[in-house]
């Protein structure tokens, strides 16, 4: 049955009020409107816990992580995810993102815009707790860490996405204070590293409890934040401080591939020794407790009656369909076919009856889960950010970059664990330029529908040769900023060249 996700039972209480029988440890908390004089040493960790429930809330981060505009910045852009749901629904999105025809006054970066924002600003206001306090207990820093874990992730996906942005390192306390013009990308890669090297220094190991089981699932590790440093240091090929990260991970024990790569996507798989850091998400029994989103149903199915099981966003591309190596398991357990089996021995109606030839299997709702929460939409799943498998291909790639002996050893060994558990034969080294494309390959297939292939394809320098015939040019690589953010800061903040 669905395991108990303290983190989400804990965001609930602080959310509604409600009381949970059984849970006293976080009913002996100071109430989240405390003034700062109300605080206590380890007294942020109920703002903290709302950091992890940002995630979920419409109003703050949510559209920013795991909804409609993340799939348009994050996946449509590459070339094995498209708009998807029916050709009307939502076309301008698929010009606008699938395209290349980028419009700076559409909905999706203002809100995209504002609501990492919101979470940047949501973070500082604790960081500010904690300094007006002179907090430096263990517990607090802890929290801290946490709340410097948030910030790096959302300016990593901001800079990612629009290149140079404003840094705002403290709380807005009025509208005016965040008119702030441009700080370069160096700049903004400076403050994710001094976070998550915070998270890196103060972060637990992990949150075992006595019996081995964690105590707080899906909370933030220092492994975590290694993972997300040593990825952000891909990003300008730091190779070396890169596989310095993964090693440690590697060799800390704490993480090993699930056997089977389906399970990752499946109820099962949630918080396993696979994720390094995923966004919770919670449906009880008969939907209750509800802390679930939309991730997986804004993805769904879009069809009638029993296939209706979500909008039908965030497609596969016929090219994903078509380049998988013969016999690779990721291909069923990423790409549900349209006239074909399930998986569960339902057949999927075929199309035209619902809109698209492919669909996302990796957030196809589990009938046991149905059954369970009374739903037919996966509400329940959670949004997995990083995984042990991305760090070995990140760690395989530095180690090829840096070339030597060993490690082109390594890399070969870390590609095959990736390639065998897909059920594939081994690969050999026989050049750096073979093993640069095999690691290339194994990323597409590995995370393909996750959010990573077109950022991938900027960073290697490939965009314009897999993306220019749908419309990429080196325009393309950074978004224009939202005009209501350029209006706002009445001239302060500067559009990004080529917009």
């Amino acid at each position: 049955m669905r395991r108990n996700k303290l983190v989400m039972l804990v965001l609930a209480l602080l959310v509604t009020g409600t009381t949970f029988t059984g849970c006293k440890k976080f009913l002996d908390r100071k109430p989240l409107q405390a003034s700062l004089e109300d605080l206590n040493q380890g007294g942020l960790e109920g703002q903290v816990f709302g950091l992890y429930g940002a995630f979920l809330d419409r109003n703050s981060a949510y559209h920013g992580y795991s909804s409609i505009p993340w799939f348009g910045f994050h996946s449509f852009r590459g070339d094995d995810a498209m708009k998807g749901s029916s050709p009307a629904d939502g076309a301008d999105w698929g010009v606008i993102f699938d395209e290349f025809q980028y419009q700076k006054s559409h909905w999706a970066p203002t809100i995209y815009w504002d609501q990492n924002y919101n979470m940047i600003n949501k973070a500082n206001t604790v960081l500010q707790t904690a300094d007006s306090l002179g907090l430096t207990d263990p517990a607090s820093k802890i929290n801290i860490a946490e709340a410097k874990f948030f910030r790096a992730l959302t300016y990593f996906q901001l800079v990612r996405v629009f290149g140079e942005v404003p840094k705002i390192d403290f709380k807005i306390y009025n509208a005016n204070d965040s008119k702030k013009p441009k700080a370069t990308v160096a700049e903004i890669y400076a403050l994710i590293d001094a976070d998550l090297q915070a998270g890196v220094t103060d972060l637990p190991e992990d949150w075992l409890n006595t019996t081995g089981n964690s105590r707080f699932p899906g909370r933030l590790t220092k492994y975590t934040a290694m993972g997300l440093l040593a990825k952000a240091k891909m990003y300008r090929q730091d190779w070396a401080g890169a596989l310095a990260l993964c090693n440690q991970i590697i060799s800390s024990g704490k993480y090993q591939l699930l056997t089977n790569y389906a399970t990752n996507f499946k109820v099962d798989g949630e918080n396993s020794k696979e994720s390094l850091f995923e966004i919770q998400a919670n449906l009880g029994a008969n939907g209750v407790p509800d802390n679930g989103h939309e991730f997986g149903v804004e993805q769904g199915v879009r069809g009638s009656g029993d296939w209706d099981l979500g909008w039908g966003w965030n497609t596969p591309t016929e090219d994903l369909v078509n380049a998988y190596e013969a016999g690779d398991a990721r291909k069923n357990a990423t790409i549900l076919f349209s006239g074909q089996d399930d998986g569960y021995g339902k057949t999927v109606p075929a199309y035209p009856t619902i809109p698209r030839l492919y669909w996302n299997k990796k957030v196809y709702p589990e009938p046991s889960m149905q059954t369970y929460t009374g739903r037919r939409q996966n509400a329940w799943l959670n949004h997995s950010l990083l995984r042990y498998s991305d760090i070995l291909l990140l760690a395989a790639e530095a180690a090829n970059e840096l070339g030597g002996a060993t490690n082109q050893a390594n890399a070969v060994t870390w590609v095959n664990m990736i390639r065998n558990r897909a059920g594939l034969s081994n690969i050999s080294f026989t050049s750096q330029a073979q093993m640069r494309a095999a690691i290339k390959q194994e990323r597409r297939f590995e995370l393909a529908m996750e959010g990573e292939r077109f950022f991938d394809l900027v960073r290697w320098g490939d965009a314009a040769t897999v993306l220019g015939p749908s419309g990429y040019t080196p325009c393309h690589r950074y978004y224009p900023l939202p005009q209501t953010a350029i209006d706002f800061a009445g001239g302060v903040l500067v559009q990004n060249p080529c917009w």
